[in-house]
């Protein structure tokens, strides 16, 4: 099993980023590159304990398909999502939010994964996964802190 955190620090209200992190028409825009886009489940607005969302998408030259549900939410705080069907044997991500002074929010995602076929996907995951995943992530972040700061500034 994989273990990957990433830290971004966002100029907006720490409600504002949780509520706007589980919007699904934001991720699917963070996810443009890979014409990901919601198809099963709740397929737009913003998801609540125990959603389930099924995304399907094109990553490292193939089509894929994921099913997650929201198993853990508690506003502003944090929330889970975890793979219910896909192509991990373990998928779980986890987003913690931390209201700052003046208005910041610190957003800490934490990601545990593993790739299924055993040593094979210990292999994909050291070689393939664990820099594919950090760009996917980073991009993600990086497009949600701009939606989050352009609404609190307007």
């Amino acid at each position: 099993m994989r273990h990957l955190e990433f830290v971004t620090t966002i100029t907006a209200p720490v409600e504002v980023v949780f509520d706007t992190s589980l919007e699904v028409d934001v991720h699917t825009g963070s996810m443009a590159a890979s014409g990901e886009r919601a198809v099963g489940g709740v397929t737009s607005g913003r998801l609540h304990l125990d959603d389930e969302v099924t995304w399907q998408a094109r990553h490292l030259g193939r089509s894929w398909r994921m099913t997650s549900r929201i198993t853990s939410h508690e506003r502003p705080r944090y929330f889970v999502d975890e793979q219910v069907s896909g192509p991990f044997a373990v998928w779980r991500h986890a987003h913690h939010f931390e209201a700052r002074d003046g208005g910041v929010t610190v957003m800490r995602d934490v990601i545990d994964f593993a790739a299924p076929y055993w040593l094979l996907g210990r292999l994909a995951e050291r070689l393939v996964l664990d820099t594919y995943m950090s760009r996917l992530i980073v991009t993600r972040n990086k497009h949600l802190a701009a939606i989050c700061e352009a609404r609190h500034a307007a």
